[in-house]
């Protein structure tokens, strides 16, 4: 089943669609106030490219079709909880495979890559994205069960990131595993309940870190695939736990520092 395309707002995720693949971006709906910079680049890239764009229309303007597509009401105001109506239409970003993921790597390779088991909140999906293009991650892999599905709301809260990262959408996260240990990826999981601290690993090989659900943390066989436990040890015993997205910001500063 194809992927529908996807309204996103953040023009900081709008920008690096184009300038990364222009031919996915559908059409831009421009905001009335142009004055943030982002948005003058958005517009000069979009001619550049022959982007079908637009200008929000004020709220006696419009028809109903443009109204319905761009998530305003028959009122002029926000249908589904849309703040407005500017933003563009893109193409989901395809998915690579674990092969294409992995392709270059030898003995020799440093860097980290990213498997996530099971996230189910889109709002700690965009956040991951974001911090792994932050910190250089080379790759992502994703369960294509029980996870977060790409949606609008990734894209935004990535803020660019989902364009950075290349990700893969993996139905069986054990082959992916070996796969990856083949290549010579060294697994690192993580659990609260580890007593290896993770300021105790060392940044010395090339890492496939592994964080799980939000709830229920990594699968019992997603463990047993990992070459490494660790947890991130609390300064509190009131506050006990990160969340996901937190945590894995944490973990990837960690591993990603200078040797």
């Amino acid at each position: 089943m194809a992927t529908p395309d996807l309204f996103i707002k953040n023009p900081h995720s709008i920008l690096p669609a184009l300038e990364s693949r222009p031919q996915d971006v559908l059409e831009i709906v421009f905001p009335r106030d142009r004055s943030d910079g982002t948005w003058k680049e958005i517009e000069s890239l979009a001619l550049k490219n022959k982007v079908r764009t637009k200008e929000m229309q004020s709220s006696s303007g419009g028809n109903d079709r443009d109204r319905k597509k761009f998530g305003v009401n028959d009122r002029g105001g926000p249908v589904g909880g849309r703040e407005s109506a500017h933003g563009a239409l893109i193409r989901a970003k395809e998915s690579i495979s674990i092969e294409q993921s992995l392709k270059g790597i030898n003995a020799n390779s440093r860097g980290v890559w990213l498997a996530l088991d099971c996230l189910q909140d889109p709002q700690n999906l965009g956040a991951i994205f974001r911090s792994a293009a932050f910190f250089g991650i080379r790759g992502m892999i994703m369960t294509t069960e029980r996870s977060a599905p790409m949606t609008s709301t990734v894209y935004d809260i990535a803020s660019g990131g989902v364009e950075s990262i290349p990700y893969v959408a993996a139905i069986n996260l054990q082959r992916a595993f070996e796969k990856a240990k083949e290549a010579g990826l060294w697994i690192l999981g993580t659990s609260e309940h580890s007593k290896e601290s993770l300021f105790q690993t060392k940044n010395d090989r090339p890492w496939l870190l592994v964080v799980g659900n939000e709830e229920k943390g990594i699968r019992r066989l997603t463990e047993e695939s990992c070459d490494m436990m660790c947890s991130i040890p609390a300064r509190s015993k009131v506050v006990t736990s990160l969340n996901v997205s937190v945590a894995t910001g944490i973990l990837l500063g960690h591993l990603t520092r200078p040797a």
